[in-house]
């Protein structure tokens, strides 16, 4: 395990770097850029693979050794086991459509497990940061959860309700509704970020990648809160989220198992 001042020196090293890639990305926010679509049915842009190449020139010049893997780009292995995950713009779908709620996530695992995150929206001018041991920042202040204990009282955020019915989780999600205060739309990381700063308590996700939840995960529990499985499971590597938290999140589970 990495000892303290490592893990500050390299959460410090992925805030400024998301920052960097951040203003990257600002540079065609609202601009109409052209995008793609992957096979994925995804969208992608120049801003996303300049953003990646931005990161990966800093990680591979302040950590040679270390092995990435990114969205666009596909993984380069280490020589340790340190590995840094990127996600250039999480909610391309946003940044195309000049919604502001994109954000730019960098995770770093060693050993298998990820002991720090970043989540960077750049267009709002927010900051969401943790390393494990080290608690949840945000824009430089400490994050927490919020203290609801009650499903009435709950907001639930989800990114695409389509999804969840194309992926068999309809009648999961339409039993946690039914029993939360609300449910929003404040999609992709931007929800998590908001669930570590107590604006929100619970967020679905029934599609996911390894670059979409690394960074979310330290995030999240440093904040106090959980993310899992739909099983309940801690995990960055699973093909779907649970994120609550904390006090919740036995309610939640029932109501995810039916």
């Amino acid at each position: 395990m990495l000892q303290e001042k490592e893990l500050v020196r390299i959460l410090d090293f992925a805030v400024e770097s998301a920052q960097l890639a951040g203003a990257v990305t600002l540079g065609y926010f609202r601009t109409g850029v052209s995008h793609v679509m992957k096979a994925d049915n995804t969208p992608v842009t120049v801003a996303d693979r300049e953003a990646e190449e931005l990161l990966r020139r800093r990680i591979e010049a302040a950590f040679p050794d270390h092995g990435i893997v990114g969205e666009e780009l596909g993984e380069k292995r280490g020589r340790v086991p340190a590995r840094w995950i990127l996600d250039p713009i999480d909610g391309t779908m946003s940044f195309i459509s000049g919604v502001p709620l994109y954000s730019v996530l960098i995770g770093f695992e060693w050993d298998g497990e990820v002991l720090a995150g970043v989540i960077h929206l750049p267009a709002l001018g927010e900051t969401v940061c943790a390393a494990r041991g080290l608690g949840c920042r945000w824009n430089g202040r400490s994050a927490r959860v919020s203290e609801v204990s009650d499903l009435a009282q709950a907001r639930l955020l989800v990114t695409c309700t389509k999804l969840m019915y194309q992926r068999g989780r309809g009648p999961e999600y339409e039993r946690l509704r039914a029993a939360c205060y609300t449910d929003r739309g404040w999609s992709d990381a931007y929800a998590y970020a908001l669930l570590a700063t107590g604006r929100a308590e619970i967020v679905l996700d029934p599609a996911m990648a390894l670059w979409d939840t690394a960074a979310l995960l330290p995030v999240v529990t440093e904040a106090g809160g959980t993310l899992t499985d739909w099983a309940g499971n801690p995990t960055h590597t699973a093909p779907e989220a649970v994120a609550t938290n904390g006090r919740l999140f036995e309610a939640v589970m029932d109501k995810l198992r039916g």
